[in-house]
């Protein structure tokens, strides 16, 4: 699997594309430099979901399954995980993940995934998520932060069947704030299609910050915030309205964090957009979110135990 084409996007965008160069330390496409992780997952005679098939190319992998959970216990937890630290100029990531026979699953990163400086070329990731009939997945990554001269472009691909759920989240920061970095990266652009079982899009949805060419800052755009966090909710359609005044009844604005929701076209899924100048806030939100509809679909609670 180590054929170019198979880890990079097939739809780079033309803002990205400019950025095309050769890079002089390690090539793209070398040893090192192209990440895969290929997980299936499905549920076992007990109950209990399993991983039925992994492979997984350094600098890409993910830590043995866990069953934290007292109200879930055949609810696996799965951890991505990358030795680098972090996404270098010319890396291309992929990762695939399927369910099926009725798994349940959680799936995180090891921490925040760091899209380091660059002085050429850039940075891309595939992420390709098939939900089977009847079963649940909630994935959800740590924030993204871009540090200073920074390109990234991430395509995320998800085939969810009608009777299932995903819960899906993305948290795009300004940037390396500790080091006095904010909004100092070139691009980061964020692309998310979304099938059912029939093909059928359920949504499109393309996120772009180039903040060397826009004004962040202005009314519309981001305003007095720096965070976005974005949170995904396909399910069944009976769910969907109930869900969404579930959530409108316990998610509302505060002095921290601006919430906005939609119902997705054909009454599909909710997406919820976040916007703070905290990670913790807005992550606050996207686990009120998460323990909001785990409850109304598989009557059990969440108890937030992620990383120890």
């Amino acid at each position: 699997m180590n054929k170019l084409e198979y880890f990079t996007p097939n739809d780079i965008p033309k803002e990205i594309q400019i950025y095309e160069a050769k890079v002089k330390q390690l090539g793209v496409g070398k040893s090192g430099k192209v990440g895969i992780l290929d997980l299936e997952l499905q549920k076992d005679s007990t109950g209990k979901t399993v991983v039925t098939r992994q492979f997984s190319q350094v600098p890409l992998q993910f830590q043995r399954v866990l069953y934290p959970e007292n109200s879930l216990p055949e609810m696996a937890y799965l951890y991505v995980m990358s030795p680098s630290g972090g996404i270098l100029q010319g890396d291309r990531y992929r990762i695939d993940v399927l369910l099926k026979n009725k798994a349940i699953a959680h799936m995180t990163t090891q921490g925040a995934t760091s899209i380091y400086s660059m002085n050429t070329n850039f940075a891309s990731q595939i992420v390709n998520i098939t939900v089977d009939e009847n079963c649940y997945l909630e994935y959800i990554p740590d924030q993204i932060i871009p540090h200073k001269n920074s390109r990234y472009y991430q395509k995320v691909n998800l085939n969810v069947h009608n009777n299932s759920t995903l819960i899906y989240s993305e948290i795009l920061t300004s940037g390396r704030v500790a080091m006095g970095e904010s909004f100092e990266y070139d691009i980061c652009y964020l692309r998310t299609h979304c099938k059912n079982q029939d093909k059928k899009i359920r949504f499109i949805e393309n996120e772009k910050i180039e903040p060397k060419k826009q004004r962040l800052g202005n009314f519309g755009i981001l305003g007095k915030y720096s965070i976005v966090g974005t949170v995904y909710i396909l399910t069944r359609k009976e769910d969907v309205i109930e869900l969404e005044n579930t959530i409108i009844k316990n998610i509302r604005n505060t002095d921290v964090v601006s919430v906005g929701m939609s119902i997705l076209p054909d009454e599909s899924g909710i997406v919820i957009r976040i916007l703070g100048n905290k990670t913790d806030s807005i992550f606050d939100v996207v686990f009120k979110t998460l323990e909001i509809t785990r409850k109304k679909i598989l009557g059990a609670s969440f108890t937030k135990i992620r990383k120890n």
